[in-house]
C-alpha cells in the first residue's frame, strides 16, 4: 500500500474516532444531560439532619421530671486517619472502650463514623486536648431525669437517639420529639462536607418538641415511694405497687412499682440498662392479679344497688364454711351471725358468697363490667391490658362463689383504683389519666385535658350506704391499722392466695396482700391502693398493707392542706 493509502486509512480511523467521541458527547450532554447532572448533584450533595430538642416533662406543680441537655458526642474521620491502630488505642483509654471496634471504624473508607455518643464532660476535655482533625465533637441532646428514680416507671426513658421507649416518654413520643430539620451540604474534592453560602444555602430549622405536664405530684409520689420501700423492707415481699388517684377527676397523683429483691435499686431512667427489662414494665397497668377481698365492695355495691340486701340484714356465718359448686370455702374463723356491715368489715367469705348467690351471675357480671373490669381503662400509658373476666355464660355456681370473694378474676391495679374512685365520688366511673397539659414552647399555646366521666355505676343512695360500711372496715373491722390520725377514711383489706405456677393450685405460702381506700370519707380527695406480693411472716393485708395507706393518707392530706375532719375522735357509724 502506497503512502497516500496509509494516510487515507489513518484519516478514516481518526474521523471515526472523533465521530464516536462526538456521538458520546451528544449522548451524555444532550440526550442524558439532565439525568447525569442530577446524579452528579446527588453525589456531591448531602442532607445533614438537624435533630430537634425533646420537650420537657413537668409534674403538676411545674417541677422538672425529664429535661434535654446539650452534651458532646465523639466522631472520627477515617479518611484522615494515618495510623488507625495507634489512634484507637489512645481513644480506648479516653472513652473506656475496647480498642478493636474503634480500630475497625477508623480503618473504614467512610468520611464520618460515631465513636461514642453523649459523653461526660471529662471525656470532652480529653478529646479536645488531642488537638487532631482525625477526631471531633458534635453537640447532641441527651435526656436527663433530675429526680432520678422518682416515678421512673411511669415516666419511662428514651434511647440513644432520643426516641421514647417506655412510659410517658413512649406514649407521648410524637408530641415530645418535635420535628427534624435539615441543611443541604456539599462535598469538596477530598470528600469533606462543606456548607455553601449565598442563595445556594438551603435549610429547614428543626422544631423543638412540646412540653407536657403530668398529673403526678412529686411530693405525693415521694411519700408513696418512701412508705412502700419501708413496707417492702419490713415484710420482705417480692415487690409492691402504690397508686394514688383523685377520685373526683381520675388524675393519677402517684404511681409506684417497686421490686423488693435485696440489693436491687429502684428503676432509674437515667441508667435503664442497670435494671432488668422486667423492672421497666409498669405492672400497675400491664399485669393482672386476683384481688381477693378488696373486690368484695364491688359485690356489695351491686347488691345494695339492686336492693337485694340492707346494711343491717343478718347472715348466718356460724359454721365458718359454705358449700358452693362442689367446693368448700371457709372463713379464717367462724363469725356467728353477722350483719351485712360486719360481713364486709370482718371480710367474711361465707356471708359474701351468700350475697353473691342472691345476686346471680348475669347481674353480677353486668356490674363487674360497668365498673370497668375486663376492659382497658384507657389511661394514657403504654402496655395496658384489660384483665381477665370470663363471659357470664361460662360461669357456674363455683365461679360465682369464687368471683364474689375476688378469686377466678384478673384485675389490674389501675382498674381497681378506677372502680374504687367511683365508690368514693358518689358513683361515677372516671377515666384515669396521667398527662394534664401539652404546651407548645414555641408559641406558648397549650392543650389541657379535662376529667372524663365514663358512666354512672351506682346511685348516690347506694354510695352513702356503702361509704358507711367501708368506714366500719377501718373503725371496727380488718382495716383498723389503716386509720389516719385526724381524718376519717373508708376502705377494704385483701389477702389473696396466689396460684403456684408449678402446681396450678393455690399456694399455701404466697399471698397478694393489699389495702385500698379513700380519705376523707365524706369528701374524698385521695384513693390509695397498696399491694405487696408474697410478704413473709405476717401476710394479712390489714397488717402489712393497711399501715402504708395510713402513712400515705396522713402525709399527703397534710401536704394538700386538707383540714382534718376527725379532730375530736371517731364515733362509730350506724348504717340505715
Amino acid at each position: 500500500m502506497d503512502r497516500r493509502g496509509r494516510v487515507l486509512i489513518v484519516f478514516v480511523v481518526m474521523a471515526l474516532g472523533f465521530g464516536l467521541v462526538a456521538a458520546r458527547l451528544v449522548d451524555l450532554q444532550i440526550l442524558k444531560g439532565d439525568e447525569l447532572a442530577a446524579r452528579a448533584e446527588r453525589q456531591q450533595q448531602r442532607v445533614v439532619k438537624l435533630k430537634p430538642k425533646r420537650g420537657t416533662i413537668y409534674d403538676r406543680m411545674g417541677r422538672e421530671l425529664a429535661v434535654s441537655l446539650d452534651v458532646d458526642s465523639v466522631f472520627g474521620v477515617p479518611s484522615l486517619v494515618g495510623n488507625p491502630r495507634r489512634l484507637a488505642r489512645r481513644l480506648a483509654r479516653i472513652l473506656d472502650k475496647d480498642p478493636r471496634p474503634l480500630e475497625r471504624k477508623l480503618s473504614s473508607d467512610r468520611h464520618f463514623v460515631w465513636l461514642s455518643r453523649k459523653v461526660a464532660p471529662v471525656v470532652t476535655r480529653k478529646i479536645k486536648n488531642l488537638g487532631t482533625r482525625e477526631v471531633g465533637l458534635l453537640v447532641e441532646s441527651r435526656r436527663f431525669y433530675p429526680q432520678k428514680n422518682l416515678a421512673g416507671t411511669a415516666i419511662g426513658f428514651t434511647g440513644i437517639d432520643n426516641e421514647g421507649l417506655e412510659g410517658v416518654e413512649l406514649s407521648y413520643d410524637s408530641v415530645l420529639r418535635g420535628t427534624s430539620g435539615w441543611v443541604l451540604a456539599e462535598k469538596d474534592a477530598v470528600g469533606r462536607t462543606v456548607f455553601p453560602g449565598g442563595p445556594a444555602f438551603q435549610y429547614r430549622l428543626s422544631k423543638q418538641g412540646k412540653d407536657i405536664v403530668l398529673t403526678i405530684d412529686s411530693v405525693i409520689q415521694h411519700i408513696v415511694e418512701k412508705e412502700l420501700d419501708a413496707a417492702l423492707e419490713r415484710s420482705q415481699a417480692k415487690s409492691g405497687i402504690g397508686l394514688v388517684m383523685d377520685p373526683r377527676t381520675g388524675e393519677v397523683l402517684a404511681l409506684t412499682v417497686r421490686s423488693g429483691a435485696k440489693g436491687r435499686a429502684a428503676f432509674n431512667p437515667n441508667t435503664p440498662l442497670r435494671s432488668r427489662p422486667a423492672e421497666w414494665r409498669n405492672r400497675a397497668i400491664t399485669d393482672a392479679f386476683e384481688p381477693g377481698s378488696i373486690f368484695k365492695p364491688i359485690l356489695a355495691a351491686a347488691a345494695l344497688e339492686e336492693k337485694l340486701v340492707s346494711p343491717q340484714e343478718q347472715f348466718d356465718c356460724s359454721e365458718g364454711r359454705i358449700h358452693v359448686g362442689g367446693r368448700v370455702i371457709r372463713d379464717a374463723s367462724p363469725h356467728g351471725t353477722l350483719t351485712f356491715i360486719d360481713v364486709i368489715s370482718d371480710s367474711s367469705n361465707v356471708g359474701t358468697i351468700q350475697v353473691g348467690l342472691r345476686l346471680g351471675t348475669k347481674r353480677f357480671y353486668r356490674y363487674i363490667r360497668d365498673f370497668g373490669f375486663g376492659s382497658k381503662t384507657g389511661v394514657d400509658l403504654p402496655g395496658e391490658i384489660g384483665g381477665l373476666v370470663k363471659d357470664y355464660p361460662q360461669w357456674n355456681e363455683m365461679s360465682l362463689g369464687a368471683i364474689s370473694i375476688g378469686q377466678a378474676i384478673g384485675v389490674t391495679p389501675i382498674q381497681m383504683v378506677q372502680a374504687f374512685s367511683a365508690l368514693a365520688n358518689g358513683g361515677t366511673l372516671m377515666k384515669p389519666y396521667i398527662v394534664s397539659e401539652v404546651i407548645d414552647g414555641n408559641s406558648g399555646r397549650g392543650k389541657k385535658f379535662k376529667p372524663q366521666p365514663v358512666r354512672r355505676v351506682i346511685s348516690k343512695g347506694t354510695h352513702k350506704k356503702l361509704n358507711t360500711i367501708l368506714q366500719h372496715v377501718i373503725l371496727t373491722g380488718t382495716g383498723m391499722k389503716a386509720k389516719p390520725v385526724g381524718y376519717t377514711a373508708a376502705g377494704k383489706t385483701g389477702t389473696a392466695q396466689k396460684i403456684d405456677p408449678k402446681t396450678a393450685a393455690y399456694s399455701p405460702r404466697d399471698y397478694m396482700s393489699s389495702f385500698i381506700g379513700y380519705a376523707p370519707a365524706e369528701n374524698p380527695r385521695l384513693v390509695i391502693l397498696v399491694t405487696l406480693d408474697s410478704p413473709r411472716g405476717v401476710v394479712l393485708g390489714g397488717m402489712v398493707a393497711a399501715p402504708v395507706f395510713k402513712a400515705v393518707a396522713e402525709k399527703s392530706l397534710a401536704y394538700l392542706q386538707v383540714p382534718p375532719d376527725d379532730v375530736g375522735g371517731t364515733m362509730l357509724l350506724v348504717a340505715k
